[in-house]
Formats: structure tokens, sequence, C-alpha cells
């Protein structure tokens, strides 16, 4: 079984902390130490959440400059309320808005900046209305 981990630098790791467990999400304790927070955002798909300190031990450049966009991760979710749900929990709990919802019928998106300003993309698609749409391969 594969997993993935995502690394990503924070600039306050307990407020990241508590930011992703306002979604739902759970920390891992046997992947965190003083100086990351590992998040469970499923059971194979964990954030690694780096302090400035930690996160400059791993990089062999210059971190990415404050406000650029370097990914954007994406999720997908069961149906539309999912989607929405989570946004509006982000957007309650210290995330910012990034770009209006995008609304296909068969496919529906919604977005989010999380403190630090990663973006996070949220989406569902019914499979079999794209294919009738020609929007993916039969």
């Amino acid at each position: 079984m594969r997993m993935i981990f995502v690394n990503l630098p924070v600039g306050d790791l307990g407020a990241s902390e508590a930011f992703f467990a306002s979604l739902g999400f759970a920390k891992n304790p046997e992947f965190s130490d003083d100086g990351t927070s590992c998040v469970v955002i499923e059971e194979n798909v964990l954030a690694l959440l780096h302090s400035p300190e930690k996160w400059k031990g791993f990089l062999r450049s210059e971190p990415a400059a404050p406000g650029t966009t370097e990914v954007m991760l994406a999720l997908s979710a069961s149906n539309r309320e999912e989607c929405d749900d989570l946004r509006a929990k982000a957007l309650a709990n210290g995330g910012s808005e990034y770009a209006p919802a995008m609304d296909f019928g068969w496919m529906y998106g919604v977005s989010f900046r999380d403190p630090d300003g990663h973006v996070w993309e949220l989406s569902w698609m019914d499979v079999e209305a794209a294919k009738q749409a020609g929007a993916v391969g039969a």
C-alpha cells in the first residue's frame, strides 16, 4: 500500500494544527515531533506541517516567496455538500477565499487558502454524467 505525505511549511505549528483539526483531520503522533505535526486527511494521505526551522532543514534551495502559489492540493469529495461543508469550515477557522466555485453540473468544485496560503481544492464528479457530456473517456 502506498501512502502520500504532503510536506508543507507553516508559520505557526500550533495554529496550523488547530486549523486542520477544525476541518475534522486528526493528528498522527507517530509522525509528529516538536517541529512537525502530521495531519491525517485519509488513511493513506497525510500532511506533514513543518515549522519554519524544520522546513529549512529539508530544502536544498530557497523556499517559495510568501504569497506565491507553488502547488494546489486537490481532494475529492463524495458530493457537493461535502465540498461546501469543508470549505465553510476552512473559512470559519482562519482560511480565506481563493477562487469562485465551479459548477459544470457533472462536476463541482470549491477552493480555499489555509492560514499559511496553501491552496486547497475540493471537487466532486458524477463520472457517468461526465462521460455522457464527453468530459472524460468512455
